[in-house]
């Protein structure tokens, strides 16, 4: 089988300055048949995985994120702070582009 060629596409027709997709399939020896090119996968947008483990878009529209400061060194933060430290906040409305963009189902 020739390099680049798929089973079901044997072998791969010479370059005649054509589409590449252009193949001979193989129906039993001696016989073959032309098939057309075939169509070019539609185009999807795909989840940043990394982006959604962080955020989290609200039913209004508003992205939230979590807060920074509450994984090590906790000693010496008062429990006020780091209750507060534990609530969402809003992420602003510059960022809010960037990330939607790589959440494309999200909303």
């Amino acid at each position: 089988m020739l390099r680049g060629c798929t089973a079901a596409y044997l072998p791969c027709t010479p370059g005649r300055g054509g589409n590449s997709r252009e193949k001979v399939f193989a129906i039993s020896p001696g016989l073959s048949t032309f098939l057309p090119p075939m169509p070019k996968p539609i185009a999807r947008s795909k989840t940043k995985k990394a982006v959604a483990k962080r955020f989290k878009i609200t039913g209004t529209g508003k992205i939230l994120r979590a807060h920074a400061s509450r994984r090590h060194l906790l000693a010496s933060k008062s429990g006020k702070r780091k209750r507060h430290l534990a609530k969402s906040a809003l992420v602003h409305k510059t960022d809010a582009a960037r990330i939607i963009k790589n959440l494309p189902y999200s909303h």
